[in-house]
């Protein structure tokens, strides 16, 4: 006989990406963009917790947290990602995200407002890549020798 289990939730770090630093710029230098935020690549048949944490844009006011979220994916056509759910813990925005289609990088917006007032908004890029049967999708860039670029992740880098 199985027993129900009750679970403990926690938001994965495996799926979380840290707002970009407010850091000062020395006088004298150029402050240039920094590279765009993304989480690793998903299955079409995942639906997993992404986070963003914003920490270091309320550092100095303990206080302060998320009050509200709003979330935009794009492309958005029928079979594309979508949002299953969003919540707020504290400085981090999770969202639940499912679907999409194979060989396309999503751009996820999440525009958050805390109870202090801050209101920022970031796009994070979501990757998703038929990872529970391996075929690698027609738009990823090879070199002459047939192999395959991929990121750091062991991503393909795909082209546009």
């Amino acid at each position: 006989m199985s027993t129900p289990v009750i679970p403990i939730w926690k938001p994965s770090s495996a799926r979380s990406v840290l707002l970009d630093a407010f850091v000062p710029v020395p006088r004298g230098s150029a402050a240039s963009s920094p590279p765009p935020l993304n989480w690793p690549a998903k299955d079409p048949t995942d639906v997993l917790d992404y986070q963003l944490d914003i920490s270091p844009a309320v550092i100095g006011d303990e206080g302060d947290a998320i009050a509200a979220l709003d979330v935009s994916i794009a492309p958005n056509e029928p079979g594309d990602l979508s949002l299953h759910s969003a919540y707020a813990d504290g400085t981090s925005a999770v969202i639940w995200l499912a679907g999409g289609q194979v060989g396309t990088v999503y751009t996820v917006t999440l525009l958050v407002t805390t109870s202090c007032g801050r209101t920022l908004q970031r796009s994070v890029l979501l990757p998703v890549l038929s990872l529970s049967s391996p075929t690698i999708p027609i738009t990823a860039i090879r070199t002459n020798a047939g192999l395959v670029i991929t990121d750091q992740n062991g991503n393909p880098v795909l082209s546009i």
